[in-house]
């Protein structure tokens, strides 16, 4: 485990403007704004500011506040940032991302969880918090192909927790990070004092008869079907043909800003205006983590690496469980149909925000974290 600090190399940045200053623009069909893809005047306007007004520096600066570490695990290095709690006895709480963010989600609810009395809180549900780039993203090491990129991945940070002196834990996810934290629950029960998941992972539908369903079920999963003719073609791109798709993107950074964009805008709580959630600040960190590194083919490992076509496991999970369910997320679950995979013990219906929670709505996310987690403290 060795302390690690962000500063990217001068080259890097002067790469950027260039190619940037560089991009053949293609033409548009009038009228579509954001229902063909990216928005063509909103992202002329990001990448305007990305050359002119956007300071990485000052990101990077903000970013190294926190204590970021990279550790070799088997080989592997990990990037990660481990924040000590406020208190006598914090909870050790690790926190999965998802695609396409990063360990940049969760900048604005790590100080909220390791001192909430500072926030409004008490300082009795203080939180040690571990925020992993996941295997394949940001500062972590590339990754090709695992087998099992759920299973592997979950095995790596619970090493990762065990060797930061953490032999039980809380866990929290959404998106690819949902998986790996049901994986986590799986594979290492006595580890977990309890998980918390943004959502139902959707590929549990697979492993149950329609007849099975409840009409409620058997509206979501409609839902979902929808939802996947509609908006699924990046995921079935990123699973069938990722080679293809990256080098383009790790070409050119508009590319890559579009690619990206499009899903903070048609998955956030925005109203259609991605800014009415995300700075231009902040969605140009994000893209600039992934730029940076690198990392955008690795980043599509969970898409196409063999767990993902496969069912998944039959059983259970015993492991003390909360939900919280944001309104604008992609399909959200039924707390029936949870009900089937967890010892469900919270269930909470957010009044707003959408799939980046932690980005659009922190307060409500680390509230609910607080509420669902100050009973199993005493479980430790």
């Amino acid at each position: 485990m060795k302390p690690f600090q962000i500063n990217l190399s001068q080259q890097t940045l002067d790469d950027v403007q260039v190619r940037l200053a560089n991009t053949r623009w293609p033409d548009e069909v009038g009228g579509a704004n954001w229902e063909l893809g990216t928005n063509s005047a909103y992202l002329r306007e990001l990448i305007q500011y990305w050359q002119h007004g956007f300071n990485w520096r000052k990101q990077e600066n903000m970013l190294n506040q926190f204590a970021h570490f990279r550790a070799d695990l088997d080989g592997f290095g990990l990037h990660l940032i481990h924040e000590r709690g406020k208190g006598d006895n914090p909870m050790p709480l690790l926190l999965s991302h998802g695609w396409p963010d990063s360990f940049y989600r969760f900048y604005k609810l790590i100080p909220l969880l390791t001192d909430p009395a500072a926030h409004g809180g008490r300082a009795e549900d203080a939180f040690d918090v571990v925020v992993p780039s996941l295997p394949g993203y940001g500062f972590s090491d590339k990754l090709s192909k695992t087998g099992a990129y759920n299973d592997w991945t979950a095995n790596l940070l619970h090493k990762l927790m065990t060797q930061l002196g953490y032999p039980r834990f809380a866990a929290h996810g959404g998106d690819v990070g949902s998986g790996i934290t049901e994986a986590l629950a799986m594979n290492h029960a006595d580890s977990l004092t309890g998980i918390h998941l943004l959502d139902v992972p959707y590929w549990h539908l697979f492993a149950i008869s329609p007849d099975d369903l409840s009409e409620v079920e058997k509206k979501y999963l409609e839902t979902g079907q929808q939802w996947q003719m509609q908006e699924g073609a990046y995921a079935m791109m990123q699973a069938t043909k990722p080679q293809t798709l990256a080098f383009g993107l790790n070409d050119s950074p508009t590319g890559l800003a579009a690619w990206m964009l499009e899903k903070f805008q048609s998955w956030s709580d925005c109203g259609g205006n991605v800014e009415n959630r995300f700075t231009k600040d902040e969605l140009l960190t994000n893209i600039m983590i992934y730029w940076a590194t690198e990392t955008i083919r690795s980043s599509f490992t969970p898409y196409f690496d063999e767990e993902q076509k496969s069912p998944p496991k039959p059983g259970k999970i015993n492991v003390p469980t909360g939900v919280s369910i944001f309104p604008k997320d992609i399909v959200p679950a039924p707390r029936e149909f949870a009900e089937r995979f967890y010892d469900l013990q919270h269930w909470v219906e957010m009044p707003r925000g959408g799939h980046f929670a932690a980005l659009e709505e922190p307060e409500l996310l680390a509230e609910d974290l607080r509420n669902f987690f100050r009973p199993l403290r005493e479980k430790r």
